[in-house]
């Protein structure tokens, strides 16, 4: 696996990463705990070393999943985790990135990573009442004091991504982009590029519908955030048929697969850029790390490029709820 570096940061890592929150949470019941140990240490055989989670996944199982499975890859790997909610009675009942919550929850997060340090600590959802100021140094204090290295922010707009940056420099930005999820090309990636921050997207596979393993007779389980999503009604599913199979010409061009050429769009954005593809199988984990290899001529990129962005997708990417107090 190759390795790319975050931005201007010295943060090095594979090329794709694995998001583990689909482990145990927000695609219907949790995997079984050893399997999806089984699923993280392969990643790492094969040549995965970054790793994503937050304290809201579960809440709190995903982080404990990830610190045993990678327990024995100790100074191997770089896990990424988030802070930024409120919990009551282990639900989460909104944000929330005081200062002493912050640090409530860097502490709880080592213990259930079992870590000593936190390697990138994401404010996972920006919090209107808190000055992003404040976040920004309270994190600095942290990797002052040694218990954090890197500081990052989730799906955060530029202006903020500028005002956080100028107390702590921010290495990564976790949003989501993908073939169908493009809105950040227009302000956010060329903020980011010009303060030399690193790109996390999530999702790159468009919650598994790139991937071209769904359609409108799929049914997902009891608790899976997909029957919420405006994408993903029975309508939209038919409607954005045409997305896949754009992706689906390029796959049998290149003798791939629709999620390795979907991984690969993302891949080729920017060298500073690394996907982090959630999976609960070994065969799909083998697949999306397969999108390293996948290469596009200029002219095949833009081709690509200029085809996706002709197709209009049906459905918003959550709804409006969710878009102002989501954790995913």
């Amino acid at each position: 696996m190759e390795k790319r570096t975050l931005g201007s940061s010295d943060l090095e890592m594979s090329a794709i990463g694995l998001g583990c929150m689909g482990m145990s949470f927000g695609y219907g019941p949790a995997g079984e705990k050893s399997e999806m140990i089984k699923v993280i240490r392969a990643a790492v055989e094969q040549g995965v070393t970054f790793f994503d989670t937050a304290e809201v996944y579960g809440p709190f199982a995903n982080e404990e999943l990830v610190g045993e499975a990678l327990a024995p890859f100790k100074g191997e790997t770089v896990i990424a985790t988030k802070f930024g909610f409120n919990f009551i009675d282990g639900k989460m009942t909104g944000v929330n990135s005081r200062p002493e919550n912050i640090r409530k929850v860097a502490e709880a997060s080592m213990k259930r990573l079992k870590v000593d340090v936190i390697d990138l600590f994401y404010q996972h959802r920006v919090d209107p009442k808190v000055p992003i100021e404040d976040v920004a140094g309270t994190v600095k204090d942290l990797i002052q004091e040694g218990k954090v290295k890197h500081f990052g922010l989730s799906e955060a707009g530029a202006a903020t991504i500028r005002k956080a940056h100028a107390v702590q420099p921010v290495t990564a930005l976790q949003s989501e982009y993908s073939l169908w999820t493009r809105q950040h090309e227009t302000e956010i990636i060329p903020t980011i590029e010009e303060l030399g921050i690193g790109f996390v997207p999530f999702s790159p596979l468009g919650k598994g519908f790139l991937a071209g393993k769904i359609d409108e007779n799929t049914k997902f389980s009891e608790g899976d955030i997909r029957n919420l999503l405006p994408r993903y009604t029975e309508e939209a599913r038919v409607a954005n048929k045409v997305l896949l199979n754009i992706i689906e010409r390029f796959a049998k061009e290149k003798e791939a697969t629709n999620a390795q050429i979907a991984i690969a769009w993302v891949l080729a954005q920017k060298p500073w850029i690394v996907p982090i593809p959630g999976t609960t199988k070994l065969h799909r984990l083998t697949e999306n790390n397969g999108a390293i290899h996948i290469t596009f001529t200029d002219s095949e990129l833009a081709e690509l490029t200029a085809a996706s962005e002709a197709v209009k997708v049906m459905g918003t990417r959550y709804t409006e709820a969710m878009e102002k107090s989501t954790g995913l």
